[in-house]
């Protein structure tokens, strides 16, 4: 008997070996992922369907002065590296290379492909040598780690289907004192629009401070820009905020707050824009 027993509990392994050497690599390698995988909670709002990727009416943005003036907010000078997300055909991206000049970096990421592809052939036209373009993921952007000191999610953030992952995982890719630039238009999620107090509120939970919040008519919407503060909070930590832009349990972590700067009041969001090209 003790034998027997002996020889079950010497067997365990054996078998678990045998099991996991008849497991395709590729399956085994889906679950160890899985059992990796930091879970986040889902957005307790509507998500809007991806928009455009391109606009033709960039010369209308810029008689605007659309980007000019985010970057002047923004502070973007020559040097920085900047990320793009949600690049599109690159409306901000070529400018952006302008303004950190070559001794500066843009990258570029998109997770439409295809996007991707023409805004390729359209940085070798103007020839961007400091422009970088990668695909990203819908609840990753695929940051690298402490590369950035501006990362720009214009007219997209609305799209982003796993919000609090994709937070996540972009927080390290900032440098001390790096900031997110948020462009948006006031108006519900599923109308290509992020309600500001929405917007403060899910950044909240990231740990992200509001530094800045303006509305000019020259983005027919509004300017945020957040900072990192504290550690990044554990995934079991984050709560979900509600369609009004409060937490649906727990305290906020930095209290959101609207920092005076160059604003003016605006009427109605441009209902014509949907994504950043």
């Amino acid at each position: 008997m003790v034998r027997k027993i002996a020889f079950f509990v010497a067997s365990v392994p054996l078998l678990a070996l045998l099991a996991t050497a008849c497991t395709p690599p590729s399956e085994r390698d889906d679950r160890e992922r899985a059992r990796a995988e930091p879970v986040f909670p889902a957005a307790d709002r509507p998500v809007s369907a991806l928009g455009a990727t391109a606009f033709a009416d960039e010369e209308v943005r810029d008689t605007r002065q659309e980007a000019a003036t985010v970057m002047q907010l923004a502070g973007i000078r020559p040097g920085m590296s900047i990320a793009d997300i949600g690049a599109g055909e690159g409306y901000y991206t070529v400018r952006l290379a302008e303004a950190v000049g070559e001794s500066g970096r843009v990258l570029a990421q998109d997770i439409d492909r295809g996007a991707l592809l023409r805004l390729g052939d359209r940085v070798e036209q103007e020839r961007l040598d400091n422009v970088s373009i990668v695909p990203g993921e819908p609840a990753d952007p695929r940051l690298p780690p402490d590369s950035f000191d501006r990362v720009f999610m214009v007219h997209m953030y609305h799209e982003v289907s796993e919000p609090f992952a994709f937070l996540w995982r972009l927080r390290p890719s900032l440098r001390p004192g790096g900031r997110v630039v948020v462009v948006d238009v006031d108006r519900q999620t599923d109308r290509h629009g992020m309600p500001p107090q929405q917007l403060f509120c899910e950044f909240d939970q990231l740990g992200f401070r509001l530094t800045e919040f303006v509305r000019t008519p020259a983005l027919s919407g509004y300017y945020a820009m957040f900072e990192a503060v504290g550690p990044r909070p554990d995934p079991q930590e984050i709560t979900p905020c509600t369609q009004a832009g409060t937490q649906t349990g727990g305290q906020a972590r930095n209290q959101a707050r609207i920092v005076p700067g160059p604003q003016t009041q605006t009427g109605a969001p441009d209902a014509a824009r949907d994504k950043d090209g």
